[in-house]
């Protein structure tokens, strides 16, 4: 996916988070039902850039093409609750999305930290404000998600575990944004693009150690989209998007092809 000059004027907008669902298996039974299921997390959990969004959800932008959706209808939980929301950081989640969550709770999936590490300021600067900006400012998003991204996650965490001590909590991950050495040829330096993939491989790890440290699941996202980034010739992400708010967000194909198997594998 090439960039095209008038869209990289535009002001990004980033909320920055093989198939192996049960294709030919029978439905669930209700005896079979899987349990109690509850979606939190930011724009990468709601399906923001995947289309047919819930007009009942708002600026929450939740989609039926988002994994959770996906998972439910393959999987048949005695419940659904989607809560997840476009644009939701730590205190969002803590604050407006648990809900749902209670003893019964048998599984739990959430992706969150993308937004407090800024990274929506971030894919904005390296847009408009050219190289040397957009180092520092991913030396910003780094340095946050070594010191401080850590304890916000922690809150979230343990916040779960108080409400649903029983569900299996799985946390999904986040893609690297770009194929380097790829087919891009404007847009933003090769340095640059290095430089924002080395901070999301610094927030997969730094949420992956988190919640192996609370017991939850990590689900691992950049496998899936190895070869599917941007600038790659089949990209499941967007670039800069119109609507603004889709840019650097997952299409259909990047939920059903990267996140949903990791999901499916992770539950």
């Amino acid at each position: 996916m090439k960039l095209n000059r008038g869209a990289v004027a535009a002001t990004a907008a980033f909320a920055l988070t093989g198939l192996t669902t049960l294709t030919g298996a029978a439905p669930a039974t209700a005896q079979e039902a899987a349990p109690a299921y509850v979606a939190l997390g930011d724009s990468y959990s709601s399906g923001l850039g995947a289309g047919s969004y819930d007009s009942g959800s708002g600026s929450c932008k939740r989609s039926a093409k988002a994994y959770p959706q996906l998972w439910s209808d393959a999987n048949s939980p005695s419940s659904f609750d989607f809560t997840a929301c476009a644009g939701a950081r730590t205190d969002d989640v803590i604050n407006g999305q648990l809900g749902p969550l209670n003893d019964s709770t048998g599984l739990v999936s959430i992706s969150i930290g993308g937004n407090d590490a800024g990274f929506g300021d971030t894919m904005t600067t390296c847009v408009l404000k050219g190289e040397s900006a957009c180092l520092q400012k991913v030396e910003q998003a780094r340095e946050y998600i070594a010191n401080t991204l850590p304890g916000r996650l922690d809150s979230v965490y343990d916040e779960i575990r108080g409400k649903a001590p029983s569900a299996k909590v799985v946390v999904l991950g986040y893609p690297r944004m770009y194929q380097l050495e790829g087919q891009c040829n404007v847009g933003l330096s090769e340095k640059s693009r290095a430089a924002i993939n080395s901070a999301s491989d610094d927030l997969n790890d730094v949420t992956a150690k988190r919640a192996a440290d609370h017991g939850f699941t990590f689900g691992d996202v950049r496998e899936g989209f190895t070869g599917h980034e941007i600038c790659s010739p089949a990209p499941w992400l967007h670039s800069v998007a119109y609507p603004v708010d889709e840019s650097y967000h997952p299409t259909a194909e990047g939920q059903s092809g990267g996140y949903l198997p990791a999901m499916d594998g992770a539950a």
